[in-house]
């Protein structure tokens, strides 16, 4: 087990752990003027990793999901685990021409352009009540975009359940009335 280090925060036995203490802010990343949140160190804890997935299993297990939908490729990192944890089936969201099946597809616009995401067709059924995980909620143009793909297929959006939300972003705003859990408000 690691010593503490600002890579590998300590905390006393019994103690509910601080997941904030395990991002590291990066100021002017990947450009002047944008702090850039780093979770390797959460990643690289498997205690700090751990207790994020069970904090995302509690929050999502009212909302009774039978598939995660999480677009790549750090929505992965979370999505596999929680799916595991959850006893559910995982469809992975991915670019145009990463997916080897007739995919759905559905742009979204960025501040610097715009990006297209893609679902199996068959990913989904109708019956599936979906979570949909990813690591950071900032202006909600992906998760828009999955809540989009995930329309498509015919099943429902049970909930979402990001690592953090950019507050003053205001991605939420693309959710209406789906349930979002959120760990971490920067």
């Amino acid at each position: 087990m690691p010593g503490s280090s600002p890579f590998f925060p300590t905390f006393p036995q019994g103690a509910r752990m601080d997941i904030a203490a395990f991002i590291r802010n990066v100021p002017d990343y990947p450009k002047p003027g944008i702090l850039f949140y780093d979770i390797t160190p959460l990643l690289a804890s498997p205690e700090a990793f751990g207790e994020v997935i069970e904090r995302m299993a509690d929050a999502a297990r009212p909302l009774r999901p039978t598939r995660i939908v999480a677009a790549e490729a750090r929505g992965f990192l979370f999505a596999a685990p929680l799916a595991r944890r959850l006893g559910v089936g995982l469809a992975p969201v991915r670019k145009p021409g990463k997916l080897p099946c007739e995919a759905f597809e559905a742009s979204y616009d960025l501040e610097y352009g715009s990006n297209t995401l893609c679902l199996h067709k068959d990913a989904l059924t109708p019956a599936d009540r979906v979570l949909i995980v990813d690591d950071v909620l900032a202006t909600g143009g992906t998760l828009d975009a999955m809540i989009r793909l995930v329309g498509q297929s015919g099943a429902t959006v049970a909930g979402c359940c990001m690592l953090m939300e950019l507050d003053a972003l205001g991605g939420r705003k693309v959710l209406g009335d789906i349930p979002l859990s959120v760990l971490l408000h920067v």
